[in-house]
């Protein structure tokens, strides 16, 4: 199959995943086919990038997979009160959520969203998958709809994926009409944010679970979300 035909293939599925996903905001497989879709290339520099690290080296070396951390709920629960292992176990648990449910949701017609033939690929995306619960929690960008909308802002600013550029800009037009131009604020403030973090892609999560959770944020640079939390405090105020 030629290349033009292949990228208007994967455009197709793109748009029509985005429709649906306009129907049903929650629904977050149809995010994994618009990035798979429309991300491959930012996938591929991420790599690039990730193997310059020496995170990234021994990642990939020794075959290591975060999942494998991030499910360890006695291991997390255990860590002492205040450390990003712990913020995370609890805002897991606490939102009835499991390290599992962004596999399951990357799972389309019973294919992986990065069942790529490139062993490191493969690692290295589904690494970024596993890290989006992380990301809520180190940036604290809640799980409502426009927690989320603004969490993938930071995220396109860290990544540069065009598919999660996509679902970004329809969505903050959308948070326009329903939460007004601070909506649009807020999501142009996170995206800020994402630019102005440290790469989180190449980070030791292993290491900064064990950390205090003030601690890994200031070393990434992550400051709280103020833009969110007034048009979050204000839509409930209205409510």
């Amino acid at each position: 199959m030629d290349t033009s035909r292949l990228k208007s293939m994967r455009i197709g599925v793109a748009l029509r995943a985005l429709r649906e996903l306009i129907d049903n905001p929650e629904d977050t497989p149809r995010v994994f086919e618009i990035v798979r879709a429309l991300g491959r290339s930012a996938l591929r520099r991420g790599l690039r990038r990730f193997r310059t690290t020496e995170v990234g080296q021994r990642v990939l070396r020794e075959r290591e997979d975060l999942i494998e951390t991030l499910r360890d709920r006695d291991t997390l629960a255990a860590l002492r009160p205040g450390t990003l292992g712990r913020a995370y176990h609890d805002f897991i648990y606490g939102e009835s959520l499991s390290a599992d449910g962004l596999v399951a949701a990357s799972m389309h017609q019973g294919v992986q969203a990065y069942n790529f033939k490139d062993p490191d690929l493969r690692r290295f995306g589904e690494r970024m998958r596993d890290q989006h619960d992380l990301w809520h929690t180190l940036t604290q960008y809640g799980r409502d709809p426009f927690g989320e909308l603004c969490l993938l802002a930071f995220t396109y600013a860290q990544t540069r994926n065009r598919g999660v550029g996509l679902i970004v800009v329809v969505g903050a037009f959308r948070a326009r009409r329903e939460l007004g131009i601070a909506a649009l604020r807020a999501v142009w403030a996170a995206y800020r944010a994402g630019r102005h973090a440290s790469w989180l892609p190449g980070e030791d999560w292993d290491l900064n679970l064990r950390l205090p959770v003030d601690q890994v944020r200031a070393q990434l640079a992550i400051k709280p979300p103020a833009e969110y939390r007034r048009v979050l405090a204000t839509a409930q105020a209205a409510a």
